[in-house]
């Protein structure tokens, strides 16, 4: 399997394949079962003691058939004869097995529960953890939809199979071979007319195994697929009523939906198969063994006893199959999902922290790209850009959707690195800078300014974990924030609740703008972050712009003419390049791009 394959199935499970070939396929499996090692190796020692405690447990049931055989055959006669000793014993024995069983068992399903539940703990944490780590680019192609889907649908899998499946599957396969061994010791020829019936039953069992894990991978896509469209749908549940979207995505869903239920009805089907076939293999086995052992029963060539003992354990043998098929019912479903959390977990970052990072102790905020080359699927949009920002200078990017602003800004918050060439921050490599250096000392305020679930003053504190209440008062102070916040029922305590609903989109930027204040970044990049405001609350954020870009070297992507003239230089970006740079004052007297874009401006506001 070279290399090049194993890269391009990488992401085959968290992309959600409907097909997968062979070799793909092994990859994947290979995959998830070495993130399920990873997972079990520090619970070894307990393992271990679970292994055990099971093996003893089974021993205990097992000694059931073995002592009521006993019982018929020399406890009946003995009785018979006047001493009741045996039936005593063996009475006693099967009451101290019933409790070590009980009391075994007991220990067996506590010790698991707590293995499986800090299983699940390590695997949610991890996969939380690396996700939100995971660069822009990675959340830009995975929808939000399929990343709950793996916390949620993808992990209950997991805990399902470890809190119930489980120890149906130990109990079942220690069953199955401790039974097996029994069958043959007991009576070999009876043993042997039991075994006739395992080329069936394994027939049937492959038969199942392969059609089962096409039918369960596929459950889990349209699990995924369902989620995918219920998040959509109620993130942007404003749009969808705004433009009468419910009967199409009620049409989507329904069709999801119905995917979704072919789907578990044909895992259903296979069970609904399976395990009346393990029955009618077992009854027809025991039909067997029962006619040939009465035949030497009655030849005097076997006990009765025995051959009652042998039947409760033939019983006992076809009774685990059963529980095996639903443990892999389980099973299945789990394997999938842990393919795809394993794809997730596995996915690479393209913006990797260095192993030895240049340390950043004091940045002053000069910015360089050094014939920059960037672009996204293949498509080129800055093109060997080259620009020095000198410290403390504020420059605005101007120019058409899709010039390259945006890009130029995520460069510099390095949520990309360039496929060519560097940005260079106090002459370091952002991709030498540790990952807390380059957040201290770049900050990016974008158009959306997003706020969590919490406080006022802990929204503008996320800006500086460690900030008391009167820095964060300081800041909302400076930028303009102050009056509004101290209007609001509980001040600073107020609860913004989902996405800052309680706010209007200015308070929520002005929000973002006191968060960015006391930051305190060398580097501050404005991506239209004042585009949400109406004309009072941007009146109010330009005195505020000019204290929170002060000291600081800032570049604002600007679509207001207001934004543009507190810059001390303005750069016109058109395809990915420069092509005019000045300071406003230069190039509103120029015969430009910008000064066609200004008089454009001023007309708008007539």
């Amino acid at each position: 399997m070279s290399a090049d394959q194993q890269q391009a199935w990488r992401g085959v499970a968290t992309e959600d394949a409907d097909e997968l070939s062979a070799d793909a396929g092994l990859f994947l499996r290979a995959r998830s079962r070495r993130l399920l090692g990873e997972l079990l190796r520090p619970h070894r020692r307990a393992l271990w003691g679970l292994l055990a405690t099971i093996t003893l447990q089974n021993a205990a049931w097992l000694a059931g058939p073995l002592l009521i055989g006993i019982g018929i055959d020399v406890a009946v006669p003995a009785l018979v004869d006047g001493d009741a000793w045996p039936l005593v014993w063996i009475t006693a024995a099967m009451l101290a097995a019933a409790v070590l069983d009980t009391c075994l068992r007991f220990l067996f399903l506590t010790g698991s529960g707590r293995v499986g539940q800090a299983i699940l703990l390590t695997l949610r944490r991890r996969v939380f953890t690396h996700v939100q780590r995971l660069p822009l680019s990675f959340h830009e192609r995975y929808t939000s939809g399929k990343t709950i889907s793996r916390l949620t649908s993808d992990v209950e899998a997991l805990d399902e199979l470890l809190d119930e499946g489980l120890d149906g599957l130990v109990t079942a396969l220690f069953s199955v071979l401790s039974i097996g061994v029994v069958l043959l010791v007991l009576d070999l020829p009876l043993g042997l007319t039991a075994l006739l019936g395992f080329p069936a039953l394994f027939w049937v069992a492959r038969w199942f195994q392969r059609n089962a894990t096409v039918a369960y991978r596929r459950t889990r896509e349209t699990i995924a697929a369902l989620i995918v469209q219920f998040t959509e749908t109620f993130g942007g549940i404003r749009a969808v009523q705004a433009f009468r979207r419910e009967p199409r995505n009620d049409q989507l869903y329904a069709e999801l939906d119905d995917e979704n239920r072919q789907a578990h009805h044909r895992a259903f089907w296979l069970i609904a198969v399976f395990v009346p076939a393990v029955t009618l293999i077992g009854n027809l086995t025991t039909v067997a063994v029962l006619g040939y052992g009465a035949l030497r029963v009655m030849d005097g060539a076997l006990a009765v006893g025995t051959l009652v003992s042998f039947l409760l354990y033939l019983r006992r043998f076809f009774d685990p199959l059963q529980d095996i098929a639903m443990f892999y019912n389980s099973y299945q479903s789990a394997t999938a999902a842990l393919e795809k959390l394993s794809g997730v977990l596995e996915e690479p970052s393209s913006v990797p922290e260095p192993a030895d990072p240049v340390p950043l102790p004091a940045p002053v905020g000069e910015v360089v790209f050094d014939r920059v080359t960037f672009g996204y699927t293949g498509t080129t949009v800055l093109p060997e850009l080259s620009l020095t920002v000198p410290p403390g200078q504020t420059v605005a990017l101007v120019g058409a959707t899709g010039a390259g602003k945006s890009t130029l800004a995520r460069l510099v918050a390095r949520f990309y690195d360039p496929v060519r060439g560097e940005v260079r921050l106090d002459g370091v490599p952002l991709h030498r800078l540790a990952d807390d250096d380059l957040r201290r000392a770049v900050v990016m305020v974008t158009q959306e300014s997003f706020l969590f679930s919490g406080t006022i003053a802990d929204n503008i504190a996320f800006g500086r974990p460690g900030a008391d209440r009167g820095q964060i008062e300081d800041a909302a102070r400076a930028i303009g924030a102050h009056p509004f916040i101290s209007a609001l029922p509980d001040g600073y305590d107020t609860e913004v609740h989902k996405r800052g609903g309680r706010l209007s989109a200015g308070q929520r930027q002005l929000v973002s703008f006191a968060r960015a204040f006391l930051a305190d970044p060398a580097v501050l990049v404005l991506d239209e972050a004042t585009s949400s405001l109406d004309v009072p609350s941007e009146r109010m954020v330009q005195h505020a712009l000019h204290t929170l870009l002060a000291d600081r070297t800032a570049l604002i992507i600007a679509h207001r003419l207001s934004t543009v003239e507190i810059a001390d230089r303005v750069l016109v970006m058109e395809a990915g390049r420069i092509v005019e740079d000045g300071s406003p004052a230069e190039l509103v007297g120029g015969a430009g791009r910008f000064a066609a874009l200004h008089r454009a401006w001023a007309d708008s506001l007539i």
